[in-house]
């Protein structure tokens, strides 16, 4: 039996996990609905394997990822997203996580991906582990190529760059300041490419809708 906790605010999700696992050989030991739950929850008892989202109330996105392998080492993490699987996927198994599934995914996948994970295994679908195994040079200027390159934080102000928030907006949301956030937006410049916010942004945009 894989006994697994749920860290999802969106109740529909949860009840469709649910579903899913139903009559399986997964157990839901728990269910919570932010990162404060999420911590106590893994202080009481940390399952086999946590699915969580990354886009919770007092939780920091991916760099919660880290936190939470420092706090509980060993511990198994999947990613279950509305944040598509091209623009985060690779920077969440960066962070730790050891799958990544889109929540557009259907209820095969979503299981493929549970109990391979569950059992130490790393889960992408197929069309980023094909472009993570390309090594060929001429790739190098692609899109993909640069996008593999950004850190975890950088790939999470770029997110938010192309959800039009401010300056502002980013720095609080994760608690840094405005100087440093203008930093970030320096280096994702440079990194991919770009020579204007709005080329950058469009760049953004086309990796959230590309299927890499």
């Amino acid at each position: 039996m894989i006994t697994i906790t749920i860290a999802d605010h969106h109740p529909i999700i949860v009840d469709g996990l649910t579903h899913i696992l139903k009559n399986t050989i997964h157990e839901i030991i728990d269910v919570v609905s932010d990162g404060k739950e999420l911590i106590a929850s893994l202080e009481e008892e940390v399952p086999d394997l946590v699915i969580m989202e990354i886009d919770m109330p007092n939780l920091q996105g991916l760099t919660a990822i880290k936190e939470l392998r420092k706090l509980f080492p060993g511990i198994k993490i999947m990613v279950y997203s509305t944040h598509p699987e091209g623009m985060y996927a690779l920077s969440a198994i960066k962070a730790g996580a050891m799958g990544y599934i889109g929540k557009t995914a259907d209820t095969a996948t979503v299981l493929k991906a549970v109990i391979q994970v569950a059992r130490g295994g790393i889960y992408l679908n197929n069309n980023l582990v094909e472009m993570l195994s390309n090594t060929d040079p001429s790739h190098n200027s692609t899109l993909a190529y640069r996008y593999k390159k950004l850190s975890t934080r950088e790939t999470e102000v770029l997110n938010m760059l192309s959800s039009g928030k401010r300056n502002k907006d980013i720095a609080e949301s994760l608690d840094i300041n405005e100087k440093t956030v203008s930093t970030y937006k320096t280096r994702l410049l440079k990194k991919l490419d770009a020579g204007s916010l709005a080329e950058l942004i469009q760049q953004a945009r086309l990796l959230q809708t590309s299927d890499l």
